[in-house]
């Protein structure tokens, strides 16, 4: 496990609108290793290497370049809600929760949110809501994500209480301050590692 990078400054988008994720250290686990600390309401990115991932990775990489290209590696994202590793997250049979040994074997990065308790408390208090009304997986927005990364389109359309991984982990963080440049829905696993410096 490696420390990776701290945040704390806000940072600004190409088009000079402001970005401001909570304050951070990302720590970054290899195959075979487990992550050493985190709280809940951190978050966790995920290298995925089955197809699905790799399609992701490519719609990533259309929409996102230079420097910032370098995160588009990251497919999956997931919602740490207790201090023994339970997640939440949002997979192709909707939110469930899992366990962080369950990506053991891939290469792994925590973002470990500096944030007060009640905000955590909002955050696994989301996630936990969203699982419990049975949310399922946002097949529109992955549409709306992939229509957005080949046609630069701002165009929006989800199905509300419907989420991708990404965009349930942003709807999450935004009860910790932190502010996107795009609507939580059309947020994909890169952008969360652009905005957090995870490289």
């Amino acid at each position: 496990m490696s420390v990776l990078t701290t945040s704390t400054t806000a940072r600004t988008d190409a088009g000079g609108a402001r970005i401001r994720p909570a304050p951070h250290h990302a720590e970054r686990a290899g195959p075979g290793e487990a992550a050493a600390a985190f709280d809940r309401g951190d978050f966790v990115l995920v290298a995925g290497t089955h197809v699905n991932s790799r399609l992701i990775r490519f719609g990533q990489k259309m929409r996102i370049h230079g420097d910032d290209r370098r995160h588009v590696k990251w497919t999956h994202a997931a919602l740490i809600v207790d201090r023994d590793g339970s997640l939440i997250e949002a997979v192709g049979a909707g939110v469930r929760r899992w366990h962080l040994d369950r990506y053991r074997d891939h290469d792994y990065v925590v973002v470990r949110i500096h944030t007060s308790e009640e905000n955590r408390d909002e955050v696994v208090g989301f996630a936990e809501w969203a699982l419990e009304r049975g949310s399922s997986y946002s097949r529109l927005s992955t549409v709306s994500i992939a229509l957005s990364m080949l046609t630069g389109s701002r165009l929006t359309f989800f199905i509300d209480g419907q989420f991708v991984c990404s965009g349930l982990v942003a709807r999450a963080l935004e009860r910790t301050g932190s502010i996107f440049d795009r609507d939580s829905a059309h947020i994909a696993p890169a952008d969360l590692a652009r905005y957090f410096l995870a490289a």
